[in-house]
């Protein structure tokens, strides 16, 4: 009986402790799993900043919708793809094809001005054009007094520019100007991050020009918002 009891304590024991291994594992996981998340919403943040203050001096945002006018930030690599340390990569093209059209293969005339559920505008919806993109470290690196933690590579931003949809004049790749306009003088800024353990996370801003209450180079952030 003293034999059966001692094993049957012994598997308790046991049990006991795996359950606090597992419980720790999991812990430190969802611990890991929330600061990379955290740490995507800080980078995209700060590089949507960036680009609102570089974009905010130009005279005109129709270069900004065409894909003509090229950022002085990242823009790394220029082949347009990355390799995370996983191994798991990123492909730049494939990521605006399925933001313009839901295809990662292309888009055609007809399938960026379709009518759909995400993309109700017909005519004017927005065509997403990559601004400027790379490691966080590339953004950080010429600003004074940047943190030690500017050279760590592990998060990976992409910033891309499209007219507001609330624009009527049927050319989302150009600034409208009519005063009747309610999308002229407006752009949406969209920031994605990507890090560790498959972590992406979206922030978009709604720029407009000002002349009143504004953030920084006569530019008013009108809409700030966080995509799950």
């Amino acid at each position: 009986m003293a034999v059966v009891v001692a094993l049957m304590s012994m598997l308790l024991m046991s049990a006991l402790g795996a359950a606090l291994v597992l419980t720790t594992s999991a812990e430190t996981a969802i611990a890991a799993h929330f600061r990379d998340a955290q740490n995507g919403v800080y980078s995209a943040e700060a590089t949507v900043e960036l680009v609102i203050a570089e974009i905010g001096p130009q005279p005109d945002w129709t270069p900004l919708l065409d894909g003509s006018f090229q950022s002085a930030l990242a823009r790394e690599p220029s082949a347009g793809s990355w390799t995370f340390a996983d191994g798991s990569s990123l492909d730049l093209d494939r990521l605006i094809n399925r933001l313009n059209c839901r295809n990662a293969s292309g888009c055609t005339a007809t399938s960026l001005a379709a009518l759909t559920p995400q993309r109700p505008w017909g005519a004017n919806n927005p065509v997403w054009q990559l601004y400027a993109y790379g490691p966080l470290a590339a953004f950080l690196r010429d600003l004074p007094g940047a943190p030690g933690g500017a050279n760590d590579a592990s998060q990976y931003v992409v910033v891309l520019l499209a007219d507001d949809p609330s624009e009527n004049d049927g050319d989302p790749r150009r600034d409208g100007s009519a005063a009747a306009n309610a999308g002229s003088g407006v752009v949406v800024v969209r920031g994605e991050s990507f890090g560790p353990r498959g972590s992406h996370q979206v922030v978009e801003a709604t720029i407009g020009r000002t002349t009143g209450d504004t953030t920084s180079n006569g530019v008013q952030v009108r809409a700030w918002r966080l995509l799950q």
